[in-house]
């Protein structure tokens, strides 16, 4: 079952115009064989295409269909939320990319630079992030900063103009590929940790910064350590005011959580061009659908499908109506991380001896031994499911905060690793 708003009389014209748009530019056959459930057509339109995710970001990008609820003059729609759901609804349905590669940029950076950006800066750094021109990654946490994020220990001293950052970062997503990090850094020690922060845009490519890569269980290496060595970075890429950086980054935060709750494993949701349907591809990993204990947790995998779909549909609905949003984004991403990993845990023990050895042209097994490692992160990125439950607990169950021990105190006072 497809959940989702029935359309207005406008949003169905303002569909039918996405899915014309859809059709001249994307290969013949593509959205055909998909309406039809041809996956051999399928397969053969995307193949003659060569299908190419870098270019399809720059191609979406400079349509305004990217970031529709962005100001117009900085490449979105000034459009309303319900045009972000139609837009997600169909490249969900015809197995595009709902961000694409540039994921950061887009979620994260590009709404903090439209809340709190000033003009030059909007000017500057907005569409190159719609074109995938410009990738961006976010320098948040350190290695003894994560979930207690505004303890963070990386100094900016101001010089004139510039402000010269000495530290260290860690879990940097794509930091290897980025041209710029939203960088958080310490400007004032003597203050009560959340008030002496400082938001920063860091060119990624500038003397003093270097980006290690860290490799993973899956044998990729997505996250970084970044170390900044004495980098200049002029004040005319600071976001926000100086002290300001907690009230900054928080609008990065809640964009990450809103960003992360419903993105799944399947290749569409980053790439696009997924070769089947994510359900269907997972019912194709497992073997024995048969017999009966499988199939009762595949059902339960299908129930637990639909339920989080349903609250999705409800934190759609709330916007559409006008209604602000609810708890219902940090809810799904606690659920979706937790239920992706069951998911794959369970496709890799129902693949048996295959699931650990297979031979090297095996590309099934692969992958799903990739998106079984790959899942152990989902409950760890974007905020821990831990610190998550903690929000739900004190903002939606109204129960008491925890013990802040070192609350009011200046930074510079307070224990730490």
């Amino acid at each position: 079952m497809k959940w989702r708003v029935e359309d207005t009389e406008e949003r169905a014209e303002f569909r039918a115009g996405f899915r014309d748009f859809l059709g001249s530019v994307l290969p013949a056959g593509w959205m055909a064989a998909i309406d039809a459930g041809d996956e051999d057509a399928f397969e053969a339109a995307r193949e003659a295409a060569q299908w190419n995710p870098l270019a399809w970001t720059g191609t979406l990008g400079a349509t305004g269909f990217a970031a529709p609820l962005w100001p117009r003059e900085y490449g979105g729609l000034s459009g309303e939320t319900w045009m972000q759901q139609v837009i997600r609804e169909e490249l969900r349905h015809y197995r595009l990319p709902l961000i694409g590669i540039n994921l950061l940029g887009v979620g994260l950076a590009g709404p903090t630079i439209i809340e709190h950006g000033t003009e030059a800066q909007k000017e500057r750094y907005l569409k190159p992030i719609l074109s995938g021109g410009e990738i961006w990654c976010q320098l948040f946490s350190e290695p003894g900063s994560g979930s207690d994020l505004a303890s963070l220990s990386t100094r900016a001293v101001r010089d004139g103009d510039e402000w010269v950052v000495n530290g260290q970062k860690v879990w940097t997503t794509i930091a290897q590929f980025a041209k710029w990090g939203m960088l958080v850094a310490r400007t004032d020690p003597e203050v009560p940790k959340h008030e002496g922060l400082t938001y920063f845009i860091c060119d990624m490519h500038a003397p003093g910064v270097e980006v290690r890569p860290l490799k993973q269980l899956t044998g990729t290496a997505e996250f970084n350590e970044v170390y900044l060595s004495d980098v200049r970075i002029p004040d005319e890429r600071r976001l926000g005011d100086v002290g300001d950086g907690w009230r900054v980054a928080r609008t990065t935060l809640m964009n990450e959580r809103a960003t992360l709750a419903g993105l799944s494993l399947d290749p569409a949701s980053i790439m696009g061009g997924a070769r089947k349907d994510p359900w269907q591809s997972f019912l194709a990993d497992i073997p024995h659908t048969s017999d009966p204990v499988v199939r009762q947790q595949v059902a339960q995998f299908y129930i637990e499908q639909e339920v989080k779909e349903i609250t999705a549909f409800r934190a759609s609905s709330a916007r559409l109506s006008g209604a602000a949003p609810g708890p219902e984004g940090s809810v799904n991403k606690v659920f979706n991380a937790e239920y992706n990993q069951r998911r794959t845990e369970f496709a890799v023990t129902a693949g048996g001896p295959g699931a650990v050895a297979w031979a090297p042209e095996d590309n099934a097994a692969e992958a799903r031994a990739h998106s079984f490692l790959r899942a152990r992160a989902g409950t760890i990125e974007g905020g821990t499911s831990e610190i998550l439950r903690n929000q739900i607990a004190e903002r939606v169950l109204g129960l008491p905060r925890d013990v802040e021990v070192d609350k009011g105190q200046p930074w510079s006072e307070i224990l730490r690793n």
